[in-house]
C-alpha cells in the first residue's frame, strides 16, 4: 500500500493561477507564494453571495485512538460535489509543527482525498503560525518591559498575568519557567511558562475576526492582569494593538491551494477544539462562500467540542448557516467506545459495535438540539464487514437519519458520490437557520450548565473555588455576555478521557476560567487540558528525512 506522500507525489500539480480562475478569481488578485499555493486579498470577499452558498459542516463521533478521518471526509465530499457540478470549496485548519513531528503526523488528508502540496502545507506553509507566534510574543516582551520599566510603567502586578509566550513545537520542558533572572537589567523574576501556538488566544482572534479592522480591535481588548491598585489592563493600554496587527496583515489572508483532483481549497488557521473554537477562520469560510455552491468545512474533534463551537460561537459571531451536518464515524470507533481493545479493532465484532452506537446516538440528538439535519458518513476501513456496515444502517433506519458509505482514502471523490447526493438533497431542501443552544445574555452559570446537560448529557455542574472567584470576577469586568467555549478532553462527551460511549449521571467540574476577551469568548476549563503537549518516547520526527536532491520522506 502506498503512503500518503507516495500518492501525493504521483499528482500533477496545477499552477496556482489556474486554480483562482477555477475559484473564480482574477489571477491578478492573488499574491502568489510560489507555483502552487497564494493568499486572497480579504478585498475578495462578497457578502452579497455568502448567503446563497450552501455550508456544509463535517464532525464527527468522540475521537479515538483508531481514528475517525474527519478532514479526510471533508475533501472527499468536496471532490464528489464537484464531480455532480456543484462548485465547491473545501475549507480547513492549518496544520500545527507540534503534531507533524510529534505523534500525529500531517492535516491534509489522506490517500486519494488529499489537500496539496502537503509538504509545504505541514511544514511553515505561508508563515501565519509564525506571524502569530510573533505577534503574540511581542505582548508578551511588551508586558515584561512595562513591568520593568520605572518611566513608562502602568504598575501591573505580575502575579495577575496571566498571559505566557508560545512556540509551534511540542516542548514540555517549556510549560513553567522563570523569566527576569540575571539581575536588575534582565527585567523583574515571575513565573510564566509556553503554550502551543495553535493555544494562543492570537490564533483564535484571527479565526474570529471578519476584517484587519476588527483584528485590531479584538487585540487590543486582551485581558493582561491588574495593577496593583486593582485596575485591569487590558493591550489597549500597552498600546501594542497596532504594532500586533502589523505583524498578521498577511497571516489573516487566507491561502488557497488544490485538492489532489485540482479543486480549489482554502486553508486558514488553525485553533485547538478543546481549548478554543477548534475551526478553520471566519474569513476563510466567508471567501470560500463567496465563490462556490457549496461549501465544506470542519470543526476539530467530535461534535461535542468543536461543532457545538462552531454553531454558537463562530456561525452566531460571523451571521452563517450550515444547511447540514455530515458526521463522519467509523466502524473501528464505534467498537472502541464499545469496550474492544485497540488491538483487536480489525477484527469483526459485532457485540462492540452494537455496544458503542450509543455514542453515535448521543451525536445525532446534539445536531438536531440545532435544528440541522445529520448525515451519517462510514469512513470505511478494509476491515469492515458487510454484518457491521448493515448494523450501522439499519440503527440509522430506526433513527430516520440518512448514511452513506465514504471509501474516500481509496477512490477520492468517486468514493463520496452516494454521501454528496444526500447532501444535496438536504441542502436544497432547506429553507431555515439553524438554531443556536443558548443565548449569549443568558447567565454565564446557565449557559456552561446549558452545555453540559443537553451537549455532554451531565447531571450538574460544580465549581471549585477558584472558578468561582474567576466568575465573580468576569462579572466585575462586565464580561459575562460573552459566549462559552468549554475546555474539555476530547475523548469523552464527559470531563473523564476514561469514559468512553455515552456516560450518563456524570457531573462536570469547572476549576478555573480563563478569559479571551480579545477572541470574545470564556473558557471554562475542566479536567487537565494540556495546552503545550510533549513528545513521545519516539517522535515522528525520528523518521523525517530530506536527500541531497531536496526529496522529502517520512512525513507521513
Amino acid at each position: 500500500m502506498m503512503t500518503d506522500l507516495q500518492i501525493a507525489k504521483k499528482v500533477k500539480l496545477r499552477p496556482i493561477i489556474e486554480i483562482a480562475k477555477k475559484f473564480g478569481i482574477n489571477p491578478d488578485d492573488i499574491e502568489m507564494y510560489g507555483k502552487f499555493k497564494a493568499k486572497i486579498p480579504l478585498s475578495c470577499i462578497n457578502k452579497n453571495k455568502v448567503q446563497k452558498s450552501n455550508l456544509i459542516l463535517v464532525s464527527a463521533i468522540s475521537p479515538t485512538p483508531a481514528g475517525e478521518g474527519k478532514t479526510t471526509i471533508s475533501i472527499g465530499l468536496s471532490e464528489a460535489l464537484n464531480q455532480l457540478n456543484k462548485k465547491t470549496t473545501v475549507v480547513l485548519r492549518e496544520p500545527s509543527l507540534g503534531p507533524v513531528f510529534g505523534i500525529k503526523g500531517g492535516a491534509t488528508g489522506g490517500g486519494y482525498s488529499q489537500v496539496l502540496p502537503l509538504e509545504d502545507i505541514n511544514l511553515h506553509f505561508t508563515g501565519d503560525f509564525s506571524a502569530i507566534e510573533k505577534a503574540h510574543n511581542l505582548l508578551a516582551a511588551i508586558i515584561d518591559n512595562n513591568i520593568q520599566s520605572k518611566t513608562n510603567s502602568l504598575g501591573l502586578d505580575p502575579r495577575t498575568i496571566t498571559w505566557k509566550r508560545v512556540i509551534d513545537m511540542n516542548d514540555r520542558a517549556l510549560r513553567r519557567i522563570i523569566v527576569g533572572l540575571g539581575g536588575t537589567t534582565s527585567g523583574i523574576p515571575r513565573e510564566t511558562g509556553f503554550d502551543i501556538t495553535a493555544a494562543s488566544e492570537i490564533m483564535a482572534i484571527l479565526c474570529i475576526a471578519k476584517d484587519l479592522g476588527d483584528l485590531k480591535r479584538r487585540l487590543g481588548n486582551i485581558f493582561i492582569g491588574y495593577t496593583f491598585s486593582k485596575k485591569p489592563i487590558y493591550a489597549k493600554d500597552l498600546k501594542v494593538a497596532g504594532a500586533m496587527a502589523t505583524l498578521l496583515r498577511n497571516a489573516i489572508k487566507p491561502n488557497l491551494v488544490q485538492t489532489i483532483e485540482g479543486n480549489p481549497a482554502i486553508i486558514h488557521g488553525g485553533p485547538f477544539a478543546n481549548i478554543a473554537q477548534g475551526t478553520n477562520s471566519v474569513i476563510g469560510t466567508l471567501m470560500g462562500m463567496s465563490y462556490s455552491d457549496y461549501t465544506v468545512t470542519e470543526a476539530g474533534f467530535g461534535f461535542d467540542l468543536g461543532a457545538e463551537k462552531f454553531f454558537d460561537i463562530k456561525c452566531q459571531s460571523a451571521n452563517i448557516s450550515p444547511k447540514a451536518v455530515v458526521l463522519t464515524t467509523t466502524i473501528r470507533a464505534l467498537k472502541y467506545h464499545g469496550g474492544a481493545d485497540l488491538k483487536t479493532l480489525d477484527r469483526p465484532d459485532v457485540d462492540a459495535l452494537r455496544k458503542g452506537l450509543p455514542n453515535l446516538e448521543k451525536h445525532l440528538e446534539n445536531i438536531k438540539l440545532f435544528r440541522v439535519t445529520p448525515i451519517i458518513a462510514i469512513n470505511k476501513f478494509k476491515s469492515d464487514t458487510k454484518e457491521e456496515i448493515q448494523l450501522i444502517k439499519d440503527f440509522a433506519k430506526i433513527k430516520n437519519v440518512r448514511v452513506a458509505i465514504a471509501n474516500v482514502w481509496a477512490k477520492g471523490g468517486k468514493g463520496a458520490l452516494n454521501l454528496a447526493k444526500h447532501v444535496i438533497e438536504v441542502a436544497e431542501n432547506c429553507d431555515t437557520k439553524f438554531t443556536p443552544l443558548y443565548q449569549w445574555d443568558m447567565a454565564i452559570e446557565d449557559k456552561i450548565e446549558t452545555i453540559a446537560q443537553k451537549i455532554y448529557g451531565a447531571e450538574h455542574v460544580d465549581y471549585n473555588s477558584n472558578a468561582k472567584r474567576q466568575l465573580r470576577q468576569v462579572k466585575e469586568l462586565g464580561l459575562e455576555n460573552l459566549p462559552i467555549c468549554v475546555a474539555k478532553t476530547q475523548k469523552s462527551l464527559s470531563d473523564n478521557p476514561k469514559l468512553l460511549g455515552r456516560p450518563k449521571d456524570f457531573i462536570i467540574t469547572v476549576r478555573e476560567i480563563e478569559i479571551a476577551s480579545g477572541a470574545g469568548f470564556l473558557i471554562p476549563i475542566t479536567g487537565e487540558i494540556m495546552r503545550m503537549p510533549g513528545l513521545p518516547a519516539h517522535p515522528a520526527s525520528e523518521g523525517i528525512d530530506i536527500s541531497d536532491s531536496g526529496e522529502i520522506s517520512g512525513l507521513f
